[in-house]
């Protein structure tokens, strides 16, 4: 544990702040953003869930090409443009007059956003001895999604606007910070010395068993962002007609509290069983119920449903663990491409787990829908857990050939 060690740590979990934060605040300023634009409470509903699949659309879209890039480039390559990229739609996103505005930053912020997590993952993952690797990726995670509640807190004190300006302008500074973090030494060592296809994503394709092993590592993660994007996000839309006031920056809250918590809780497990796979299969199966129970349970007040977004949250913290499980299953010339790849599928997945809610939604109310979408997208999850391979204390010295 270096020096260079500790400051590409300590990057990636700042970065991963400021990503979190960003990604997050639409879902915070949502609806006072779009009233601001003059839009009624049907539009801000269906204009809510259409940018928030664009802004799913762009991570999709960026994860591939920053994940390539940092497979032929290097990892330092992402972890600088990444956040110019984001940090500069934000600031624009904040100067916005209508939703075609919005709808355009917000693309464009999810590009950039798409490679904070995965460049980060890599870079520690690799320089980071492999008994220790786990707690290093779980300090990403765990410290990096308490933006999100800084996000819920600086969306509810300042007008939406200054709140966009805010999360561009931290993403500014932490590009200063990041001047002196060195390179991977195993991507430099392949690059040198390996005749092999470096960032070439198509190998993932050209055999089934690494294709699978991509999959499941998508699939796993699914419930993470039909939580966050629906049961959390649309809070206010799902208990409006039970006739709560929800408020959705502090559902954001809780959950991300929960969601910090639950992914060093789920870390911890990871170093003590020595396993990746034993704490998110357990992840998912309380995530699974507590998303049932979220559905149908009756309540009362508006206490209940915060308390019941931290428990979801926390079951839904499996995060770090899964990342680092996607990155130690490929070789160095597909790491990168893969480790900012996957999370930028479970993330674009949200268009998936939409499209079922709002297709449930035409012959189920609002709440039941979701329960609908809920048991597809969390029997998909179960199912790909229980088929990814073990990877504790896997080296990294390897690389993927035909």
């Amino acid at each position: 544990m270096t020096r260079k060690v500790w400051l590409a740590v300590l990057v990636a979990t700042l970065g991963y702040f400021v990503d979190i934060y960003d990604l997050i605040l639409f879902s915070v300023v949502r609806e006072a953003s779009l009233t601001d634009l003059g839009y009624n409470t049907a539009q801000r509903l269906e204009y809510g869930v259409w940018l928030i699949n664009l802004q799913m659309v762009g991570m999709l879209i960026g994860g591939l090409l920053w994940g390539i890039l940092a497979d032929k480039r290097g990892r330092l390559s992402i972890l600088f443009g990444s956040i110019l990229t984001y940090s500069v739609a934000n600031l624009l996103n904040g100067l916005v007059e209508s939703v075609y505005g919005y709808a355009l930053w917000r693309f464009i912020a999810g590009i950039g956003l798409a490679g904070e997590l995965g460049g980060g993952v890599t870079l520690v993952a690799e320089l980071m001895p492999p008994h220790l690797r786990g707690w290093g990726t779980t300090l990403i995670a765990t410290v990096g999604i308490l933006g999100a509640v800084v996000a819920s807190l600086i969306g509810e004190a300042f007008s939406w606007r200054t709140a966009y300006f805010i999360g561009g302008g931290m993403g500014l500074l932490l590009l200063v910070l990041r001047i002196g973090v060195g390179e991977s030494g195993l991507f430099e060592s392949v690059k040198q010395h390996a005749q092999v296809p470096m960032g070439d994503i198509s190998q993932i394709f050209r055999k089934a068993e690494r294709l699978m092993r991509y999959l499941y590592s998508i699939l796993a993660g699914i419930p993470i962002w039909y939580v966050v994007g629906i049961l959390i996000t649309f809070s206010p839309d799902l208990f409006r007609e039970s006739g709560l006031s929800v408020r959705a920056g502090r559902a954001v809250m809780y959950a991300y509290i929960g969601l910090s918590i639950g992914d060093l809780l789920a870390g911890i497990l990871s170093q003590i069983w020595q396993s990746r796979k034993k704490p998110v299969f357990l992840w998912l199966t309380m995530g699974a119920l507590l998303s049932v129970a979220y559905n149908l349970l009756p309540f009362t007040t508006e206490s209940l449903v915060y308390g019941m977004a931290l428990l979801l949250g926390l079951f839904s913290g499996y995060w770090a663990v899964l990342i680092t499980s996607a990155a130690e299953q490929f070789g160095t010339n597909l790491r990168a491409t893969v480790a900012t790849s996957v999370p930028n599928w479970i993330r674009g997945s949200l268009v998936l787990s939409t499209f079922l809610w709002n297709s449930f939604h035409e012959i189920l109310p609002l709440r039941y829908s979701a329960l609908a979408a809920g048991i597809v997208v969390f029997g998909l999850a179960l199912w790909a857990a229980s088929r990814l391979r073990e990877t504790f204390g896997k080296s990294l010295d390897f690389v993927e050939k035909d």
